[in-house]
């Protein structure tokens, strides 16, 4: 019979319910708090993005009509704007014609090119809409152009819609003026353009805050000569030496200087 031996037994230790419980506290705090910083950083991205983009397509608008009108103005006699602004359903509608016309070879006038920019309720959505047409003999895509009938170049495409302000103005010494007619050309072009929520005013109609209007101001015929008016007064030219006291006149040497030193005490 052998004999029994003791035996001891030797326990590892363990991590207890409370430092587990601890642990998952404290993971779930960083946890958090990394998901915020994380929402907040992509909250902030959202509204870079969305600013860039809010003011992406009003620019875009703004360089296609000064595109416009620096090709059909710029090229040559017989351009006319026709300018019109008004109210429709309580908002500022506006409407830009950019016409060219020349004379063919039976001496009959012919509409070269004319280009259309008008904003304008859409009855289907209830929205405001800008539009923008093109028509005439001069193609402005020749190779989709040419296989469309006349009357379907002149139909209304529209360019962005959900505008809440669309404005044109001719500028007049300090004030603006909203009609233009006629083959006298304007100086300017000021477009105002605005996507932000409008507010109604006491006379029933609807308004953007100034903050939220975006105005570009065109130049018609940036070729043309400026004049310039020299003042009588030239303020490059350089004052005459001569005047004031007059450098060859001796000074008398028995009168003492008076030295310009700021201490005093160091004169001679």
């Amino acid at each position: 019979m052998q004999p029994i031996k003791n035996k001891i037994y030797s326990f590892e230790r363990a991590f207890t319910l409370v430092e587990v419980l601890a642990a998952l506290t404290v993971g779930t705090m960083v946890l958090i708090v990394v998901m915020a910083l994380y929402n907040r950083g992509q909250r902030a991205s959202a509204a870079v993005i969305d600013r860039m983009e809010s003011s992406r397509l009003p620019r875009e608008v703004f360089q296609r009509i000064a595109e416009d009108l620096d090709r059909v103005i710029g090229a040559g006699q017989g351009t006319q704007i026709d300018i019109l602004n008004k109210l429709q359903d309580g908002f500022s509608v506006a409407k830009i014609e950019i016409l060219r016309n020349i004379t063919d070879a039976k001496e009959q006038l012919q509409t070269f090119e004319k280009i259309v920019w008008q904003s304008s309720i859409d009855r289907d959505s209830g929205q405001l809409t800008l539009y923008r047409s093109h028509s005439g003999i001069a193609l402005e895509d020749a190779l989709l152009d040419s296989q469309k009938e006349p009357w379907q170049r002149e139909v209304f495409v529209p360019i962005c819609t959900g505008i809440t302000l669309f404005r044109i103005e001719i500028p007049k010494g300090e004030t603006y003026v909203d009609r233009w007619t006629g083959e006298v050309l304007p100086p300017a072009v000021k477009v105002t353009l605005s996507f932000a929520q409008p507010y109604k005013t006491v006379t029933g109609t609807f308004d953007v805050a100034e903050e939220d209007k975006l105005v570009r101001t065109i130049a018609i015929d940036r070729t043309r000569k400026v004049a310039f008016t020299i003042p009588a007064n030239d303020v490059n030219q350089p004052a005459d030496a001569n005047e004031g006291a007059d450098a060859n006149e001796e000074s008398d040497a028995n009168q003492p200087v008076e030295s310009t030193s700021p201490m005093p005490f160091l004169r001679r």
